[in-house]
């Protein structure tokens, strides 16, 4: 298996050493801050609803630009203005995969979301994070899946 990209798994990292809840959720808070919405030179609300995210309680979307490098650019939109989970998990997707190797997104696993957000996340925003995921993990799959015909 490929190992996950440096920066996702610092972050992976930290998390597992926060272990006051009130830490965690001044972190995740943090996070969420930096949650940069999708640009208008990509998509404009209302979005379409084959970028948008299933199970999510937060009506996320999420679009994969091409890079020049053959990496992705990942952008979000979460439409929920109290959807702070959805933004965190935005912010460290976006922050820590956009421009790496396709085979390493490609690899990124459901599990960072309980090994971010604990194994008491709700089933539902447990499967919206994890639609995140996987949205961002099948975009560098049809990437390589493409340059491999």
């Amino acid at each position: 298996m490929t190992e996950y990209p440096e920066k996702l798994q610092q972050i992976l990292e930290d998390f597992r050493w926060i272990t006051d809840r009130d830490e965690w959720a001044a972190y995740l808070i943090e996070i969420a801050d930096r949650f940069q919405p999708v640009p208008e030179r990509i998509a404009t609300s209302p979005y379409p609803e084959d970028h948008r995210v299933p199970f999510c309680e937060s009506e996320a979307y999420v679009w994969a630009e091409d890079r020049p490098d053959g990496t992705l650019k990942f952008h979000f939109a979460v439409e929920n203005p109290q959807g702070l989970s959805a933004k965190a998990m935005a912010a460290i997707l976006d922050e820590t995969l956009s421009g790496q190797p396709l085979e390493q997104v490609a690899q990124v696993s459901d599990e960072i979301v309980l090994a971010i957000f604990g194994k008491n996340v709700s089933m539902g925003k447990g499967q919206g994070l994890m639609g995140l995921v996987a949205m961002v993990r099948e975009a560098a799959r049809k990437r390589l899946r493409e340059r491999q015909s």
